[in-house]
């Protein structure tokens, strides 16, 4: 326990805690009625990085929840299976940065059978319709 604690508040994975922490306390507010989950969908535009037909904060949410994972686990391995040493040091601190672009790709995944829960949103293109769609009308 003292481990995962001295993992989830140490450097850089704090970074990534406080921003978990943050979106809680976004939910919490959800929850309780003082604002809504498209609070944010006016201010940013997810269909460019491939996350596009859920709320900005669903988005950002999983996004923020897999990399801190996928964070904390890497590190607890490492804390658990290697010796500590400069270069576990240095894995120590990459990791969590390397975890963001996979967590990017993975948050993509997930948010792709997700459009459907919110039809409000506007879904992604489909890119094989707007191809027909031009080859027709040329």
């Amino acid at each position: 326990m003292r481990t995962l604690l001295s993992v989830v508040t140490g450097p850089p994975t704090i970074l990534l805690t406080t921003a978990l922490v943050v979106l809680l306390c976004f939910w919490l507010l959800v929850a309780a009625g003082f604002t809504s989950a498209g609070t944010f969908d006016a201010d940013a535009n997810l269909r460019a990085w491939g996350m596009g037909g859920v709320p900005v904060a669903v988005a950002v949410t999983l996004l923020t929840a897999v990399a801190w994972c996928l964070s904390v686990g890497g590190v607890l391995l490492l804390a658990v299976c290697a010796p500590p040493c400069a270069v576990t040091g240095l894995l120590r601190m990459v990791l969590p940065l390397a975890a963001l672009p996979v967590a990017w790709r993975l948050t993509c995944l997930f948010v792709r059978p997700l459009h459907r829960l919110f039809p409000d949103e506007p879904s992604p293109p489909d890119r094989g319709r707007a191809r027909d769609h031009v080859d027709h009308a040329a």
